[in-house]
């Protein structure tokens, strides 16, 4: 058991750490079967679970859950079962972000109210 309070706030954080990165594996886990099932039975919503997988992987991937090369990896082997069925549908690549607009403030008169 931990002697130092920071050593106790430590344990503290990392069982909420490890809590919340245990739920993250878990939803990759069942979005990349969902996918897989779906490949499987050539079902009509293939496209979406194939999405949800790829989203949850690159998100995991973000946090540092899991490695990005894992998430790489699992990505292309999805792909490569969906090429392998025969099917016609392509997962979506992530898409471009849009150039923002930027909005200038306008200016204030030089002159005050007195």
């Amino acid at each position: 058991m931990p002697l130092t309070k920071s050593a106790k706030k430590a344990l503290r954080v990392d069982r909420h750490k490890k809590s919340v990165n245990d739920l993250t594996r878990a939803k990759i886990k069942s979005a990349i079967k969902g996918a897989r099932l779906a490949i499987d039975s050539s079902s009509a919503d293939t496209k979406e679970k194939i999405d949800a997988a790829y989203r949850e992987l690159d998100l995991a991937a973000k946090k540092n859950v899991i490695h990005k090369n894992r998430a790489s990896r699992l990505k292309s082997r999805l792909a490569k079962k969906l090429a392998k069925s025969g099917a016609e549908i392509k997962p979506i690549k992530k898409a471009a972000k849009a150039k923002k607009e930027s909005i200038k403030p306008e200016k204030k008169s030089a002159t005050k109210a007195k």
